[in-house]
């Protein structure tokens, strides 16, 4: 299908899937190389940015995010911004302010967030390049439940200037596509120093493809998945090694303590991040301005902030407050370099860890509902490790469970080495029968 025929169908995709949040009113692709989209919280100046929130509609950024820029400089044309949870905040994506995104294998099941309707648009669009933000599995769970590719480069190699920050420390942005090959070629494309983002300064540059030849899979990595997450898990093994990749079992104990790490880390930074959404710079600012700011800024933001999204704000206010601080911060930051510390060592004697992606397959609608929030930060317990830790990962599709629904596994490889898992995608696509979704529009 041509890039313009692509263009004239996208409302009506949009309309079944629910993937894109705004999309382009352009209907002739000109001369663009490629088509791709970028998720809601990455500002672009010719759509409104909203990071699937209220607070924010009606914001349309003055200036594009690096990553869309550079993509734009290489010969892109920006099509839409994908559906997200309300600030990154969820697992599945029915957190979004603007609708939840469908998965194109079972409309009745999630997409996976909060890249949700990154990875959906790359499911359902032959050649789709999606551009997703992770902060703790928020790219490789979208991809795994919807059967796609997914990569997370190492924190900082992209630059996150025009990102609308979760947790400044552990955002980064990634690719999803249903392509293997364009991991690399649009991760390379978006890499690199930006002097307005200091963080991604300090980076070797992408080494040439690796290939795979060991993996260290931990012990516990499928303690706590369902079966079907077990036996695609198990088959993705034997088949790696008949491709002959040596596949080791390693303990690796202090994975366990990443998700409440993670949470007190990432919840903290969003907490100082979301107070500069008061209703008097950005979006609405239609409150009742008689009234005292702190009155105003109660009002405004109970109004248009979602409920998850002022769970973490209490969460996040909480830990960092004087006397809880030493208790939940700091010692989240300890456990941090311990996780970070234990990937190192594991990694000195292979080229990546392995686990399945997510402990099960894409839920229904109707069974997400009856989760707790307990039950749902939870499952990004294979996720939040890598994440936490600054890793690049990726998850590659690996299997089906009996209803037809995608399984990932995904490979952690150690910090600026994301070439073993460009190549490693690569060479799996190859050997790996994917099941494309029947798509109608």
């Amino acid at each position: 299908m041509s890039h313009s025929s692509v263009l004239s169908s996208l409302s009506k995709i949009n309309e079944k899937y629910r993937m894109f949040r705004t999309v382009t009113s352009e209907t002739d692709a000109g001369d663009a190389k490629f088509l791709f989209s970028a998720k809601d919280n990455l500002t672009s100046k010719d759509m409104e940015t909203c990071s699937g929130s209220r607070i924010l509609e009606g914001y349309r950024p003055p200036f594009d995010a690096t990553s869309i820029a550079k993509m734009r400089e290489a010969g892109g044309l920006l099509v839409g911004k994908t559906n997200m949870d309300e600030f990154g905040f969820g697992t599945f994506s029915t957190n979004s302010a603007f609708g939840v995104p469908r998965n194109p294998y079972d409309l009745e099941r999630s997409c996976g967030g909060s890249s949700g309707g990154a990875a959906c648009a790359a499911a359902v669009m032959e050649g789709h390049v999606a551009i997703g933000v992770s902060t703790g599995g928020s790219i490789c769970c979208p991809a795994s439940f919807c059967g796609v590719y997914g990569v997370v480069p190492t924190y900082g190699r992209v630059s996150r200037y025009g990102l609308l920050d979760y947790g400044n420390s552990l955002d980064k942005i990634g690719i999803i596509s249903s392509n293997a090959s364009d991991l690399g070629k649009y991760v390379e494309i978006m890499a690199g120093a930006d002097p307005r983002d200091p963080t991604s300064c300090v980076q070797p540059a992408i080494g040439a493809r690796r290939k795979l030849k060991s993996v260290a899979v931990p012990g516990d990595a499928t303690e706590g998945v369902s079966e079907d997450v077990k036996k695609a898990f198990k088959d993705g093994l034997e088949a790696l090694k008949s491709m002959g990749v040596d596949v080791e079992k390693v303990e690796m104990p202090s994975l366990r303590y990443a998700i409440p790490a993670y949470y007190v880390i990432a919840t903290s930074e969003a907490s100082t991040n979301l107070a500069r959404y008061c209703g008097m710079r950005y979006g609405h600012q239609d409150g009742d301005l008689s009234l005292k700011f702190d009155d105003y800024f109660t009002s405004f933001r109970s109004q248009y902030f979602g409920e998850e999204t002022k769970r973490r704000i209490l969460l996040g206010t909480f830990t960092r407050m004087v006397g809880f601080r030493d208790r939940y911060y700091s010692k989240a930051r300890r456990v941090r370099q311990s996780i970070i510390e234990e990937y190192r060592s594991v990694l000195s004697g292979c080229d990546a860890v392995l686990t399945p992606t997510m402990p099960f397959v894409s839920p229904k609608f109707t069974d997400i509902s009856k989760m707790t929030p307990v039950e749902s930060y939870k499952a990004d317990i294979l996720t939040g490790p890598p994440n936490i830790a600054g890793m690049p990962h990726a998850s590659m599709p690996c299997g089906y469970d009996r209803d037809g629904m995608p399984i990932g596994m995904q490979f952690v490889a150690n910090h600026w080495d994301e070439g073993v898992l460009f190549s490693a995608a690569e060479e799996w696509e190859k050997n790996f029968d994917a099941v494309r979704p029947e798509v109608s529009i």
